[in-house]
């Protein structure tokens, strides 16, 4: 009779052991990723084309300044707008789910054993499953949600949260291609430091977001370099073009 007792114990050691390290902060990383990708890429790009028109360094640095004002405000509102679609898409469905499981609670019952079935289960297995989960209406709801439909209870403040994450990342990003002309006096050379610092900003940048989104690091870094030279250049060329009419 002591065995069992001794097995469950070894088990709730094993489990105080073993910590699985799973990375669970997705949604901000992507907010985080939203933001500073656009504030390195347009600010350069706008300082690049404004430098190319051979603007001075005060003018470049008022321009950027107020596009990255702008450009927070915008991202930022565009982060809140598409968590609150996402919350009231999932309310919504809630609640024409919870209609389904009151009006034909039969289906909604065979829609769990399809469920299950998919993951290899049999009849003599499932049918507790289901039976179980027939007297227990919340956690009915919670299945169906999560399991027919994919989709998972947003948090109350995630469009808040997103709002101020990509914001943020946005102003911090901004900054990094605008920084030489708040010190360097000329144009020329403002530009050609703007073009250092933010490609190492990119590559840096590029190579933390391969880590955090399972893609190849280096890759990544030398992706997101291309994207924010491409983009400068185009706006230099552009402005050089159009200067030249």
């Amino acid at each position: 009779m002591v065995k069992p007792v001794q097995d469950e114990e070894n088990q709730r050691l094993l489990l105080d052991d073993h910590k699985e390290k799973h990375f669970t902060s997705g949604e901000v990383v992507r907010d985080i990723i939203i933001g500073v990708s656009d504030g390195l890429t347009v600010p350069f790009a706008l300082a690049a084309g404004l430098s190319g028109a051979n603007a001075s360094s005060s003018l470049v640095l008022t321009a950027g300044l107020a596009e990255v004002a702008a450009g927070a405000i915008s991202m930022g509102l565009g982060g809140y707008l598409a968590a609150k679609s996402d919350a009231d898409h999932y309310y919504r469905e809630l609640q024409r789910e919870q209609d389904e499981i009151d009006t034909v609670p039969d289906t909604e019952a065979a829609e769990i054993a399809d469920i299950l079935s998919e993951y290899g289960l049999g009849p003599e297995e499932y049918g507790p499953v289901v039976t179980s989960l027939r007297n227990n209406p919340k956690a009915w709801l919670e299945f169906m949600m999560k399991f027919e439909l994919g989709l998972e209870k947003p948090d109350p403040r995630r469009a808040l949260t997103s709002a101020a994450t990509i914001a943020l990342a946005y102003v911090v990003g901004g900054m990094v291609p605008l920084s030489p002309y708040m010190f360097v006096a000329s144009v020329d050379s403002a530009m050609m430091t703007s073009v250092v610092v933010t490609l190492a900003a990119l590559l840096f940048f590029g190579y933390v977001k391969g880590r955090f989104t399972g893609n190849r690091p280096f890759l990544s870094a030398i992706q997101t370099a291309i994207i924010g030279a491409l983009a400068s250049s185009a706006a230099y060329g552009m402005a050089k073009a159009v200067q030249a009419v």
